[in-house]
C-alpha cells in the first residue's frame, strides 16, 4: 500500500514543495513543530532509514544537507534540528527543524500556519535552496 509520501511524490494529494530532484522531494510538514520544519523524503518507498542501500542514504542526507542550508537562511532559528523517527508513515523521511530551543524538538509543540503563510514559506525556502 501506497503511503501519503508516495501520493505526494505521485501527485495524487499536495504539498508545499521546497526542493525536488530525481530522486528526493522536501516540503513542508503540515503539523510543523517549527516554522519552516521540513520533510526530506526518497522517492523510493522505503519504510526503514537503515534499510535503505548505502547510495540512496548518502544522496538522501546529501539532499537533506542542501534543504537544510537553504531553510537556514530562510528561517530565523539557532540551528537546524535534524530527527528520523518514522514511526507515523511507513516512508523514510528526514525532519529538518528550525530550532530556536529545545522545545522545537520534542514534538508536543506545534505551530500553526494558515495556507497563505504555507504557500509563502514555501515559496522563500525554495528560492533559498542552491
Amino acid at each position: 500500500m501506497s503511503s501519503i509520501f508516495s501520493k505526494i511524490i505521485a501527485r495524487e494529494i499536495p504539498c508545499y514543495k521546497v526542493a525536488e530532484d530525481q530522486n528526493h522531494i522536501a516540503f513542508l510538514d503540515v503539523n510543523p513543530n517549527a516554522k519552516g520544519h521540513t520533510l526530506c523524503v526518497p522517492k523510493k518507498e522505503v519504510d526503514k532509514l537503515f534499510d535503505l542501500d548505502a547510495q540512496t542514504y548518502s544522496e538522501l542526507m546529501e539532499f537533506s544537507r542542501t534543504v537544510a542550508l537553504g531553510l537556514r537562511k530562510a528561517v530565523p532559528c539557532k540551528r537546524i534540528g535534524m530527527t528520523v523517527i518514522g514511526l507515523e508513515v511507513p516512508h523514510v523521511h528526514v525532519h529538518l527543524i528550525p530550532l530556536k530551543d529545545m522545545k522545537d524538538a520534542t514534538f508536543t509543540k506545534k505551530e500553526l500556519l494558515d495556507e497563505i503563510q504555507m504557500t509563502e514559506l514555501a515559496q522563500h525556502i525554495a528560492t533559498e535552496i542552491k
